[in-house]
Formats: structure tokens, sequence, C-alpha cells
């Protein structure tokens, strides 16, 4: 029976309630539902001894391919039943076999291994090593120095690196710690840990699936698979037997560990537990990736050895050339010993942990935790970014975005599950009160809907007693609001909220024909003003063949071959856009079609039906996701989206956040190829398709061998064995998973894929910071050495006492050193390519620069330390020493200046922009005046009182080394902008 009238939009002014899903008995385990598509198969327990079980239940051994197998086979071999379950006693002998249903997910990370791994660096060996040797040759002094610095680099590190690790774990809770089985004939709570092969299981809406199951039973069931396959729209269950090769994302009677139900109730039999799931392969895959070392740390590796290496021939060749120079052998040893001191910057490993440490504070103001120092330096070499789509480039919250309406389309504005929001024509906002047919539309969806949105209560001022938020949502949060139910029934909730259509008046429905795989299709019947109405949503392709009619704005009319033209490009231009369509449906009933007591004819109900019109959503991307993307472009980072989600969508967002892709590649494809073939496929522009953890840690390790430094970002747990493997892995701390956080350098606090740029540009500053004072801790122990060494060419008395040496290199430099380590990012740093990744921290550049610059701290140092000995006064060699130590402190500080910026002039950086560099300086001269005048400090470092012509004297000498260098800057900056466009 139908009307001529917009009956649907009448109708549907008071909307009825959701209709509640049972709730669970206590002691019935049937699903109590006549149109369930359900199986029934048991065995007796007396059947099968538990003698004979033993040989038959084997995890991922006979069983290995459940989905392939029919229910009744499975419960067989299992030796347990629907109804029944199993015994308690048998469940306890199979967990004394199987064990507990629990991830091992490797040792957990001790203090004391954080604390030992701190000490491992070359350089901290270099100077343990020269630590000893000071304290056996006697210079006790040197000894507690040099040790002391060695403590203070390891604390750092360790405080560090061990508050991120006590972070994380905060997190870990890998396993829901109930669940709800069939036990001895009744409906139970169990520990999931306690659940063994042959289990039980029941689920409902919110459940998280505690073990693989083999699905028995199911009742519109729906699975969040999104953490295991990178799906973004819930998985559609059933229990028939599908094809041995059926890919993981694609086994529909199966229902994985770690998993959550987002609609229907379903009932499975477990066939694997802990290490032996999906899960928990995936995670014994991570474990048995080894972690590689960050680029900085594999560089800084390097260079210690170098400067070990250096430190020890430097020394032997100048001690021998001293002696055979008739030198006293225990002069030239301690001589030896000062040299090896001079040539290892003491400083360099506290200053880089420090400079680290002091960057986590920006890291953390960026939203990004590091598990290590130096992954964000890693993170900055980055050459290519491997990302997931689903809860990483996208919301991972499926919206509502465009509608189809007779009478014209309407797009709706807004993210997510917030449903702050409008609608709009021609990109004007409309006011929704002006379209029926819109409102008979949303209100149709909504009430064949089981979903529902849930407003946090902490936060929930704006919503009144009646549950329906008022005015003051529009500026909500979306982290406030939490769907209850499948993602694409909640969609249609949120844009039902946008037209302020309250849930709370919706009718309580007589009637639902559920949706099945096979049906494609959701039907209710509810009475509005005593005429029953049918809801219909659903498949497009499905639905368009039942309609005879269309609502046209206000009127009901007869659909045309036109009218179906239309929708069906409609459909096809959403599906291009990635989004994916559902239609929505109604049509009144005659009262007598509906006879109490007597089921209705579903094929009689669902026939001649009224198209209200075609819903599209998406999941929609983030929205900084774009500006970040071009930000890695103009930083000539790669970026490649692989995800376990269709193409068709893949491709859509990355044209949407403005990621270039010719074609998109599936993992069957991938598969097919090739290590060859695949490197040519990535040198394009490309996505990657419905690929595995296999697939992921393969892409991985192929972009390596090529040299490339690879960041990988991800949320779930199919993406911790490339997580583990990639240079530096990044995981999503909100959404992401355990094992993901757990395999991840750097987790995101708040999800948010532009966070990565920033700390891309942070790591950059830190690597620059880290080459400047290297640069200008090895020009500064370069001009010690020069000194030292020609002084005893020469034949002169010791030029600088090892305490000295220490005091120039630790106290003075390492000030400075950590005040350049704090210098703001240049203009340029994301509008340059990433550094060559085998590029060594000295170029050939710097070290010319650091051998043209030591030569002149050396040479300065020793003619101030000759003007001033006079062979007739044995005071003399106090003053000359106290002067060239003093002096080499000042040409150092005064050099500190140089290294603000290897490229720029400090005009172009600004004097002021950092003045920790001017307060360091100023501290230095004021601790070096001290160690000339204060006695305690005489004692120590064996120096004397300057008079003024003395300090007047150091400071025309030192000004020259930034003067030149400045003057050489300038000329290079103004020839580089003349060229520049």
């Amino acid at each position: 029976m139908r009307t001529n009238s917009p009956a649907v939009a009448e109708n549907s002014a008071a909307s009825a309630k959701p209709m509640e899903r049972e709730q669970r008995s206590g002691s019935e385990p049937s699903l109590g539902r006549s149109d369930a598509v359900e199986h029934d198969h048991r065995v007796s327990g007396s059947d099968m001894s538990a003698a004979d079980s033993k040989h038959t239940i084997n995890q991922r051994g006979d069983a290995a391919a459940p989905h392939a197998e029919p229910v009744a086979s499975i419960l067989e071999r299992l030796a347990t039943s629907v109804k029944a379950g199993l015994s308690g006693d048998e469940a306890s002998e199979r967990h004394e076999r199987f064990g507990s249903n629990a991830l091992q997910t490797g040792q957990a990370v001790r203090w004391y291994e954080v604390l030992t791994r701190q000490f491992t660096d070359v350089l901290i060996l270099i100077l343990m090593v020269a630590g000893v040797v000071s304290l056996v040759v006697g210079e006790s002094t040197d000894a507690i120095a040099i040790f002391a610095i060695v403590v203070l680099n390891g604390l750092l590190g360790f405080v560090q690196e061990w508050k991120a690790e006590r972070s994380l774990a905060a997190l870990r809770q890998m396993l829901a710690p109930r669940c709800r089985v069939i036990r001895d004939g009744r409906s139970q709570e169990v520990d999931a840990a306690r659940l063994v092969p042959g289990d039980i299981v029941q689920l409902e809406t919110g459940d998280r699936v505690p073990a693989d199951l083999r699905l028995v039973r199911c009742v519109d069931l729906k699975l969040d698979e999104s953490a295991l396959t990178g799906e973004s729209v819930s998985a559609d269950k059933s229990t028939e037997p599908i094809d041995l090769a059926t890919e993981l994302a694609e086994r529909r009677n199966m229902a994985w560990t770690g998993t959550a139900v987002t609609g229907g109730r379903g009932m499975g039999v477990v066939v694997a537990t802990g290490g032996s799931t999906e899960f928990g392969r995936i995670a014994k895959l991570t474990e048995t990736i080894g972690r590689d070392t960050t680029p900085l740390q594999q560089k800084l590796s390097v260079l210690g050895k170098q400067l070990g290496i250096a430190a020890v021939l430097i020394s032997i060749v100048v001690a021998l050339a001293g002696w055979m120079m008739g030198k006293p052998l225990m002069e030239m040893f301690f001589t030896a010993v000062s040299l090896a001191v001079a040539v290892v910057p003491e400083g360099l490993p506290a200053v880089v942990t420090l400079t680290l440490a002091l960057g986590v504070r920006e890291m953390v103001r960026r939203k990004v935790l590091l598990r290590r120092l130096r992954a964000a330096e890693g993170l900055g070499a980055a050459t290519v970014i491997c990302t997931d789509k689903t809860g990483t480039l996208t919301q991972n919250q499926m919206t509502v975005q465009r509608i189809w309406l007779a009478a014209g389309e309407v797009e709706v504005t807004g993210v997510g599950y917030d449903p702050a929001g409008h609608f709009e024509v021609g990109k004007k906002k409309i006011d929704y009160r002006d379209r029926s047919d819109l409102l008979a539309l949303l209100r149709s969806g909504l009430q064949c809907n089981h979903a529902r949105l849930e407003r946090n209560a902490a936060k929930s001022k704006g919503v009144n007693s009646g549950g329906f938020a008022d005015q003051n949502i529009a500026k909500g949060n979306a982290e406030e609001w939490q769907p209850i139910g499948e993602p694409t029934e909640s969609a249609i909730v949120v844009a039902a909220h946008k037209a302020w259509i309250d849930p709370q008046e919706q009718i309580e429905p007589t009637h639902e024909f559920s949706f099945t795989s096979n049906r494609k299709r959701m039907t209710v019947i509810a009475h509005h003003d005593g005429r029953p109405v049918a809801h219909t949503k659903g498949a497009p392709e499905v639905l368009l063949p039942l309609c005879s009619d269309v609502l046209d704005g206000e009127s009901i009319r007869p659909l045309t071959t036109h009218d179906r033209e239309a929708v069906a490009d409609a459909i096809k231009e959403m599906a291009g856009r990635g989004l994916r369509t559902l239609a929505i449906t109604c049509r009144e009933l005659s009262p007598d079609c509906l006879v109490e007591g007597n089921s209705c004819d579903e094929q009689l109900i669902e026939s001649e039906l009224t198209l209200l019109g075609i819903v599209g959503m998406m999941d929609p991307p983030r929205a900084e996701v774009a500006k970040a993307i071009s930000l890695a472009k103009a930083a000539g980072i790669r970026v490649f989206m692989i995800t376990g989600d269709s193409p068709v969508t893949a491709t859509a967002i990355a044209e949407q956040i403005g990621l270039d892709v010719h074609h998109a590649i599936v993992g069957g494809e991938l598969e097919a190829m090739d290590d060859q073939a695949l490197t040519t496929v990535l040198d394009g522009d490309v996505v990657f398709a419905r690929t595995t953890p296999e697939h992921k840690l393969r892409i991985v390790k192929l972009l390596q061998s090529q040299g490339h430094i690879v960041g990988m970002t991800g949320d779930g747990v199919n993406d911790a064995p490339a997580l583990k493997k990639a240079d530096i892995g990044i995981a999503m701390g909100k959404r992401g998973t355990d094992v993901a956080k757990g395999a991840a350098d750097i987790v995101l606090t708040d999800d948010n894929f532009s966070a990565i740029i920033g700390a891309v540009e942070e790591g950059r500053r830190q690597y620059d910071n880290i080459q400047k004072f290297v640069r200008y801790l090895l020009s500064s122990n370069t001009g010690e050495v020069v000194a030292i060494f020609l002084n005893i060419l020469m034949g002169g008395p010791l030029l600088f006492l090892p305490v000295q040496i220490l005091w120039m290199n630790l106290v003075t430099d390492g000030m400075t050193a950590v005040a350049l380590g704090l210098e703001p990012a240049e203009s340029n740093t994301m509008h340059r390519p990433p550094r060559r990744p085998d590029e060594p921290v000295l170029t050939k550049s710097a070290i010319a620069i650091i051998v043209a610059l030591g030569a002149y701290i050396g040479l300065v140092s020793l003619w101030l330390f000759h003007q001033y000995i006079d062979d007739a006064d044995p005071h003399s060699i106090a003053v000359a020493q106290t002067v060239a130590f003093t002096g080499i402190i000042v040409v150092e500080k005064i050099n500190v200046l140089n290294f603000r910026s290897l490229r720029a002039p400090i005009g172009t950086i600004g004097f002021w922009s950092n003045p920790w560099v001017l307060l360091a300086i100023f501290s230095t001269i004021v601790l070096q005046v001290a160690a000339v005048y204060v006695p305690a400090l005489q004692a120590i470092l064996h120096t004397v009182p300057l008079s003024l012509a003395d300090w007047g004297l150091i400071v025309a000498v030192a000004l020259p080394i930034f003067v030149v260098v400045e003057g050489v800057k300038i000329f290079g900056w103004i020839r580089t902008t003349k060229k520049s466009p």
C-alpha cells in the first residue's frame, strides 16, 4: 500500500529507538534467533576418550586450515560440543598441554640492561681505558674527571630511555582479561588466559576476540579486523567452509585474536591460542628480526674507532719522537697520555646524549615519544617513509560524505564520529529542514540501525538528560564521542545527529530481517502513527532491482530507467572517490499484511520499495596529512602507502592526500614479482594494497638493500615486523596495538601522521647540531694536538698538563658544545634533500675546515707559549703555560661562533637567536678567569695570575679566527643568493 504524499518524511518525525540486542543469558548458550544462520553440530564427549583426543587435537597442526573444514569435522576432531562445550576437567588437562592463552613477546626490558647499553659506545670505552691508564700512572685527578663524565653520560641516557620504557609498559594489555565460554553445558566467564583448543566462546557486540576461533554460529556478526588485516570496514562473518587458498582477510568463517565485535552475535570453537594464533605468529615474526642501529649510532661508532686508532698512533709517534730527541721516558709517557686525552673529545658522548635528551622535550611537544634517544636523529635521515593507511593516514572512523537524492546530491561536512558538521549543495551550506527528502533518508537509516553514539561521561556537559546533544556540541572534540556498533551504521547515526534527529525518539521495531552475507540487506518494520513502515538498507546492486518508486523532493513517483542510470552514474562516481555506497529505501505496508503471531514474508515486504537515496561513506584522511605529505616531498622524502585495504580505497585516499599514484599493486602481484621487478616498481609512484606482514617486511628490506634509510609507520599487529626491521619504526600511541608499540622506536602519542614530519625536522636539527659541535670539538682538539706535537719537535717544555686538557675538553668545550646543540633549526632545514645514507659525520670539506681552524688554534697557542718563555727565569714557564692555556680556551670560545651555522653568516641566522651559546661563552670565560685567579683552582690546574696586557694580547690573537671565517661565509652566501632564482 502506498500514499501519494511524502509519508516517509511524515512518519519518521517520531522515529524509534534502535532495537536493543538480546542480553546474554547466564546459563543458556543458544543464540535464540529463528532467522539466524546457525549450525548446531556436536559430538558427545563419551564418543571419544581423552586419550584418543590427545592424538587428534593439534594447534596449527592438523587444524592448520580450519576455515576450509566443515564445522562438524572440527567439533569432532576437537572432541567438543556447541551446547555442552568442554568439561572442566578436560579444559584443565588441555591447559596443561597447550599452556596459557598469552603471547610471549620476549623478556621485559630490565633496568640494568638499559643502563648497561649506555656504556657500550666506542667513545665511552676509549674514555674508560684512558681513565684506567691515568689511574695506573698516578694521575688520580685526571682519572676522577674522566670517570665522572662517563658516569654522567650513562645516567643521562639511562634516565631518558628507562622513562620511555616505563611509559610504554603502562600501555601494555595484550589480551582481553575475561571472556564467556560454554563449559559443562552452561555459559560462564573465565580468564582469557585459561582458554584452550575446543572451548566454545560466545561473542557479542563490544567483545574482543580472545583466541583464534572457527565460527559455528553467526547472527549478523561483524568484526573489526583492521588491526590484523588493515581493512577499514568491518568484515561480515558466516559459518560455511571456504576454499583452502582463501587469503586471511577473506576468511569470513574465522574470528582472529585481538579483533573486535562491532555488530551481531556469534559462537566459535577455539582452534588456536597464544603463540599459535595469527596474532602470535606475527609477534614471533617480529621477535626474529634484529633491531638495527640508527645511522647516527653507526657513524659515531665509526668516528669513535677512528679517533681511538688516531689517539694510539699519535701518542706512540710523539712519545717515540720525544724520547729519541733525548726527552726523559717518563715525561714522554705522560705526554703521550696527554695527547691521547687531547685527541679523544671526552665531552662528545655526554654532549651527544645531553643534546638528544634535551631534544626529547621538543619531541614531547610535538606529540612524539622516543623509546631510544637516537631514534629522532635517525628519522631526520630518512629517505623513505612507508606508511599504513587505516588509522595512520586516515581517521579509522567511517564518515558519510555524500548523499545522492533524486532532487539533487548533498555533501556532508565533518570528519569522524564528531557530530559537528552540516550539509552543502554546490559548496554552500543548506538548511536541512528545507530538504524533507534528506530528513526522510536519515530517519529511515537511523531506524534501520543497531548502532548508537555515546559521549564521554567526563566531557558530557553538552548532553541533556535525554542523551541528545544540545547546541554546545557544535564544536565538540571527536575524541569525546564513542560509537557503539558497526562502523557503517555508526556513520549513519552521526549523519543523523548533524540533522538534529534525536535517536531517543525512534520507535521500537516489531519485526526485523537481519543482514547476512547472502542477503546483503537489512529490514526493520516499525509502526508510525499506527501504520507499519518497512525500512531497508543494503548494497545498491541488491536493493535497486527491488525498488519501483523513488522519493523526489516531497513526492513519491515511479522509478524510471533514467533514474536508474542516474543512480548507477552516482554510484560509479562515488566508487571512483573511494566511497563505499549504501542504498536506503522504505515502504509503507498495508496493516493487514502483518498478522499477529505469524512471521512476515520477507520477499513480500522487501519488494516494491521506494528508493530514498544512496549514501556514500569512507574512512576519511586526517586533515593534517595532505600538508605533511607536501612537506615530505619538499624535504626529498618518498612516501609509500602499504595497506591491507582494497586497491580502490587505497588509490582514492592517496589522491586525496596528494600522494602521487600511477597504479596499485596487490599482494598477489607482489608475490609474483622477483626482487628486480619489485625494485623497478618501487622506482615509480605506486601504492600497495591487500598486503600481508611478509609483504611489508620484504618491501622494507628491499628499500634498505638499496641504501635507503626507511621509516615505517603503523598501528596494527600486521605492521609490527616491518616496524622493527625498519631503521625507524613509528607506532600509533592511541590506536596502536601493544605489539606495534613494542616493535617501534618512536610512538606518536596523538596518532597524527603530520607529527612525523615535525619529528623529521627535529631529527634533522639534532643531526645538524651534532655535526656543528663535533666539528667544533674536533677543531679544538686538533689545535691541542698541533700545539703539543710541534712543541715537542721544537724541544720545548711541557705545554699543557693532562688536567688542563681535561679542563678544556670537559668543562669549557663541553658547555659550549651543549649550547650549540640547542641551536634552532635553520630556515632551509625542510627544503633540502635528505643527506646521503653513506655520508659520514665528517666529510672531506669538514675535515679540511677542522684541520685549518685547528692549525690556527694550535699555532696561536704555541706562539703565545714561546713568547713568554725566558730561559733565565724559571717562573716564566708557569706564566707561559697559563697564557697558552688561557689563550687556547679564549680562541676556542670565539671559534664557537663559526659553528652556529655551517654555511650561513651569523647575521642571517640572527646573533641572538640562540642566547644559550652566548651565555655559555660568557660562563666559560668567567670560569677561566676563576681558574687563573682563584687559589684552589690555581693549585689543581697549575696556573698563575695574568696581567691586563696578557689578556689584551690573548684577545687580539683570538679575533681573527672569527673575522676571517665570517668573511668567507658572507662571500659564499652572496654568491649562492645571486644564483638562486
